[in-house]
């Protein structure tokens, strides 16, 4: 007989590209999932940045290529195929002979699928990771192709090339639309602050900023004061942080949805009132880094 180390727990789960898949993770665990995503991932309205930005790269205009997402790098493709089909073999030839910086894991798996792999991949995937990977390197009149989160500009990143001499070009294949209708939120804020969700699990800051713009950042630090906080990784940590609310669970190395599930195993899977284990902080406390 499989043990359900989770079987009696609560999950919330906001994720949507993906929501059966991680659903399903936690539900063969015998966890209660709500189902509720916050927000849709879609292709850029408009495809012609997209392939404005494509073509320079298959034409050999950029000499490094920073990817900050996986899902970027799959869009950019899934527009190519959409609307130049013919791009795609010198776009991947030339993907190929420039130098790749991936921010985490994510770009680097979907490099992987291509038969390539990064050259520089930061040891910490944030733009503060990204930033101290290239830190020391000549990129005076170096010309940069940066694909982008959403459309989050990251001036950080952007500031920093600049600074250092490089031009930039950057491409935001997707962009982040609202999922579930607000009372949806609300009910979910609503069961959260009553106390009868053990945990949420947060897989990206778009989620964290649709609970926080539909219930207020007071609000949403309130409700999820009564639960555990789970981030799928640093990025995500970060963002709950800037609003006041600290992570208290996150997978120690790979930030994917299967670590995630294992971790939430790990910190509830045990009988009720049971002592936590040493991955699960406090509330108040730092979160693990990566």
């Amino acid at each position: 007989m499989t043990i359900q180390a989770l079987a009696g727990r609560t999950i919330a789960v906001p994720e949507s590209r993906e929501l059966e898949v991680f659903a399903t993770l936690l539900e063969r665990r015998g966890a209660r999932v709500i189902r509720c995503p916050l927000v849709a991932i879609r292709d850029a309205p408009d495809p012609a940045p997209v392939l404005d930005w494509s073509r320079r790269l298959a034409a050999g205009g950029f000499d490094d290529l920073v990817l900050l997402t996986g899902e970027g790098l799959r869009r950019i493709l899934s527009c190519i195929e959409q609307h130049d089909v013919a791009l795609r073999g010198p776009f991947l030839e030339a993907l190929g002979r420039t130098r790749k910086i991936t921010r985490g894991p994510k770009p680097a798996k979907v490099l992987r699928e291509l038969g390539m792999k990064p050259e520089i991949a930061a040891e910490r995937p944030t733009t503060d990771g990204v930033i101290a990977s290239l830190n020391g390197l000549d990129l005076f009149r170096s010309r940069i192709g940066v694909q982008l989160y959403g459309t989050e500009p990251n001036r950080p990143l952007l500031d920093f090339l600049e600074g250092a001499g490089a031009a930039v070009w950057t491409v935001a294949p997707y962009v982040y639309a609202d999922a579930g209708d607000e009372q949806a939120v609300r009910n979910l804020a609503d069961r959260l602050r009553e106390g009868s969700v053990d945990a949420i699990a947060f897989t990206s800051s778009a989620q964290v900023e649709r609970l926080i713009a539909v219930v207020s950042e007071e609000a949403a630090r309130a409700a999820l004061a009564n639960t555990l906080v789970a981030a799928v990784g640093p990025v995500v940590v970060d963002t709950l942080r800037r609003h006041g609310i600290e992570a208290q669970l996150m997978p120690q190395e790979s930030f994917f949805l299967k670590p995630l599930a294992r971790a939430l195993e790990e910190a509830l899977g045990t009988k009720p009132h049971a002592a936590a284990p040493p991955d699960l902080r406090h509330r108040g406390r730092s979160p693990p880094q990566a």
